[in-house]
């Protein structure tokens, strides 16, 4: 994963996220990018990873969640669906938990679902998976309609092809870690000498190589989520879906658990759907974040757009107090390179951060050239690069970037 090499325009239209008003599909937000691990300064360019080129995993549309009384007639009818929560509650006795959401997760990335408590995140994952049959709307996975599969096939998806990794560990208490990790190999059917083997590959790929025999009393809690994280790598999924795991660890074992998925996710390029409520989680490790508010996705994009251009006053509330520097690339802050100016100066990639730019701007005294391919993209100086930190650029002034 590396940092946003997409330029920060506007949100809300260029990844086509649903509004905070009126939802819709929001598939195709952005180029892939990561907020987290940042891709190294040079002329290389290009770092990060390489999605695939064939359809999305997931392919969601229209997708409606609602408990309570005849909850089908909420997405059937434009009244009751226009309705707030609390007027919908008042008058029909039901919550939308998930409202007209659509969105693509592509081959490859990291797609972070981010919102408060009660904006329906969890309950959009379990839909996924038919963990929660949802009320209205498509899922698809590949291609293939999740909303048809018949119950053998929906334990095919969930043990095979789409794993869960929950806040709660659920591991059994009388079965060591490798046996714990096993369990899913178990439940598949592979013999008893295979599945150990691949289970202890998978528990040193975790880090937790010599305490395979342990039981999970004798393990800490991030040990814990690890030997969790391990169960479902074990079954060699297609799909990692992430619910919140995190967030009842100590502040460093969630770093460490963190660093733990980016690491995962450079060496195998797995597709990750990742739950959070907390938007340093999601800038870290999220490709693409879609904020959520009330059951609807208010905006989809890179962590770059959703810092760099908030789609509305909730968004830019959310966003505040995030160092920009941190998230944006000198994309937002590139100019045309005059002759001089591109054979001289550092070099630093797209998707190096302004931070960093800042850095390399200082040590040398000369603008950056943002360098691709051997080729110059433009340049970056220290007027430009302070303006983003101030929130002066263009992206800031609601200006599009090219």
């Amino acid at each position: 994963m590396s940092t946003s090499a997409s330029s920060a325009s506007s949100a809300s239209s260029a990844s086509g996220a649903s509004s905070a008003s009126g939802a819709g599909s929001a598939s195709g937000a952005g180029s892939a990018s990561n907020a987290g691990s940042v891709s190294g300064v040079g002329e290389s360019g290009g770092a990060g990873t390489a999605h695939g080129s064939d359809g999305p995993v997931f392919s969601v549309d229209g997708l409606w969640k609602v408990f309570g009384p005849r909850p089908e007639r909420v997405p059937a009818d434009p009244g009751l669906a226009a309705l707030t929560p609390a007027e919908l509650r008042s008058r029909t006795g039901c919550t939308a938990a998930v409202r007209d959401v659509g969105f693509d997760v592509r081959k490859g990335e990291v797609f972070v679902v981010m919102g408060l408590s009660g904006s329906g995140k969890s309950t959009l994952v379990r839909c996924l998976t038919r963990l929660i049959e949802p009320t209205a709307g498509t899922i698809a996975i590949d291609g293939e309609d999740v909303r048809a599969m018949d119950r053998a096939r929906l334990r095919e998806l969930r043990r095979h092809r789409a794993a869960m990794v929950f806040q709660h560990f659920g591991l059994l208490p009388h079965r060591s870690v490798l046996d714990n990790v096993a369990y899913g190999l178990e439940i598949q059917g592979v013999g008893k000498t295979e599945r150990r083997e691949r289970a202890a590959a998978v528990v040193a790929k975790v880090g937790l190589e010599g305490m395979e025999h342990r039981k999970p009393g004798q393990l800490s809690g991030g040990q814990q989520q690890r030997v969790g994280l391990a169960r479902a790598l074990a079954v060699d999924p297609e799909v990692l879906l992430f619910d919140e795991p995190f967030s009842a660890l100590d502040p460093l074992i969630r770093r460490d658990m963190q660093e733990e998925v980016v690491r995962l996710h450079h060496d195998e390029g797995r597709t990750m759907v990742f739950i959070t409520h907390d938007l340093n989680e999601a800038l870290r490790l999220g490709d693409r974040i879609a904020l959520m508010r009330d059951g609807r996705i208010v905006q989809l994009g890179t962590p770059e757009e959703i810092v760099g251009s908030p789609a509305d006053d909730y968004v830019r509330e959310f966003v505040r107090d995030v160092p920009r520097e941190q998230v944006m690339t000198v994309r937002t802050a590139m100019r045309a390179a005059s002759a001089d100016e591109a054979a001289r100066g550092p070099a630093v990639a797209p998707e190096t951060t302004v931070s960093q730019a800042i850095e390399a701007v200082a040590r040398s005294g000369d603008p950056a050239r943002v360098m691709e391919k051997g080729r110059c993209l433009g340049v970056v100086d220290s007027a430009a690069l302070l303006g983003v930190v101030a929130g002066t650029d263009a992206t800031a002034r609601g200006e599009e970037v090219a």
